[in-house]
């Protein structure tokens, strides 16, 4: 009987930890965390963002700059100075990209009105979930991913554009002949920016952490 309690008890006591630390991390930004998109998974994906971006900055800013085309300044002064989380960083210079706005234009409307959800924020520029725009942005997170060479689990919709990868796929980072960092999609050879040996520690992925890439760009916004 005894046996079976402690059997009980453990598991809760370890979720009542994990919770706690899941708390604490998410009061740690600057706006608590509560993407609310209008997808479900673009919010999961911005939550492993979070782990990625906070564990492995350097790549993530790379990744904002080199292919959302904001500077590099402005990403470190979100993340480093108003500690934004990394997932509102990403979502706010992927969104301005779609709508051909700078980045720091949305990142400026979403400081102000962060309580109502970047799912109603994107809606003031015609992006609401299942649009093509929308559609765009959800497909926007695979080649990033890729690029850090972390696992992707892709939804029913990705899943149709990316034939062969499947859900749960791994990113194709971490394997020769997928551009160097900075190159266009399709030129180039070598491993593309933040790729190391196909994985990133502890939080989540497998073996060693990421490259830190190559130069540094400006980018514009």
């Amino acid at each position: 009987m005894r046996s079976h309690l402690r059997s009980l008890i453990l598991p809760l006591a370890l979720a009542g930890v994990l919770g706690a630390a899941g708390a604490a991390h998410a009061q740690s930004f600057a706006f608590g965390w509560n993407p609310r998109t209008g997808d479900m998974w673009v919010d999961t994906q911005l939550s492993d963002i979070n782990r990625y971006g906070t564990r492995y900055r350097e790549p993530f800013i790379d990744e904002i700059v080199r292919y959302h085309g904001a500077p590099r300044d402005l990403v470190s002064d979100l993340l480093l100075r108003r500690h934004w989380a990394p997932g509102d960083v990403y979502f706010a210079c992927a969104l301005a990209q779609v709508v051909g706005r700078p980045c720091r234009v949305i990142a400026d409307e979403w400081e102000r009105d962060h309580g109502m959800g970047w799912g109603e924020l994107a809606k003031r520029y015609g992006i609401k979930p299942g649009s093509p725009e929308f559609h765009r942005l959800k497909r926007g997170f695979v080649p990033s991913y890729d690029r850090w060479g972390r696992p992707i689990a892709l939804d029913e919709q990705l899943r149709a554009d990316f034939p062969g990868r499947g859900k749960g796929a791994k990113g194709h980072a971490g394997k020769p002949g997928h551009g160097p960092a900075g190159a266009k999609p399709g030129k180039g050879q070598g491993k593309p920016q933040g790729a190391g040996n196909g994985g990133h520690g502890n939080d989540g992925g497998h073996g060693k952490p990421p490259g830190k890439g190559h130069g540094k760009g400006k980018g514009k916004g």
